[in-house]
This record gives C-alpha cells, structure tokens and sequence, in this order.
C-alpha cells in the first residue's frame, strides 16, 4: 500500500515548525520568527489534523530549559568553530577570546526568537507523537486541561 504523500521526518518537521501528530500543519500563525507582534502566537490547534497545542496550562514552561540548552549548544559551536578557525591561546597578551565572546553573543541575541520557536517545537513533539494514521484515528483528548480555566493565570 503506497502512501502518495510524501513522509516528513522527525527533524525536518520539527526545524520547520510542524505539527507533530501529523508533520503537516503549521504550529505557528506566521513564518517570520521576527515579526515581534506575533512571533509566538500559535494555533490553538493543528490547522491539518486538529491537534491542540495547549496540552495543559503552563505546558510550555519546559521550553525555558530547551532554549537554554540550544542557547548552550549554539555558543560552544561558536567556540568550537572559532578555536579552529583563527586558533585562541589563553594568555595575558591574546585578547581574541573577547572577539569571540563580543561575535557569539549578538549571534546569540540575533538567533533568540528562532531559537524560543524551535524549543517550542521540540518541546511540543517530545509530547506528542507521530501517527502515521492520524487521518482515521481520532485525537486523545488532553486529561488535564479544563477549557473554564484555560487563560486564568
């Protein structure tokens, strides 16, 4: 049986803002992470298979740990590249390691809402899993959300 639709992968939808059930609708209202109005602002629910994105109140308050570790990831991969790229030694006379520090934090501030987007995603899709059959089997509803005191805090 051959499936007609082609099949996203797990980072590819994830790095694209995808729903995680389906990997086809877009979590996110708009594309441009740096439209600063509405950069966060994301779908109640998959526009494709219906998925909530709210799981419960407070859900995405794990993401804080997530961006940290992207956040982390992204300056030792600077570091990293750096001390290979121009060669740093740590002595008193080599101040290079603060061209470093000035280029990796305004790469840093610069990445940070594609960053808190992308952890987000990731956060939401450690969550919810992939269904390749998402289309016949209907969703489980969240066990802990009481829609009365969705917005409340």
């Amino acid at each position: 049986m051959a499936n007609s639709k082609k099949r996203r992968f797990y980072l590819t939808s994830a790095l694209t803002n995808r729903c995680p059930r389906c990997r086809e609708g877009k979590i996110f209202k708009t594309d441009n992470a740096y439209n600063f109005k509405e950069n966060m602002l994301m779908h109640k629910e998959c526009p494709v298979c219906g998925q909530p994105t709210e799981i419960e109140v407070g859900f995405y308050y794990g993401t804080g740990y997530v961006s940290y570790a992207l956040a982390v990831a992204l300056l030792v991969s600077t570091f990293v590249a750096w001390k290979v790229l121009i060669g740093m030694t740590f002595s008193i006379n080599d101040n290079r390691i603060f061209y470093w520090m000035g280029t990796a934090f305004v790469l840093l501030f610069a990445a940070q809402p594609l960053i808190m987007r992308l952890s987000r995603s990731l956060w939401l899709s450690w969550f919810v899993k992939y269904d390749p059959d998402w289309e016949s089997k209907p969703i489980k509803k969240p066990e802990r959300v009481v829609k009365e005191q969705m917005n409340n805090w």
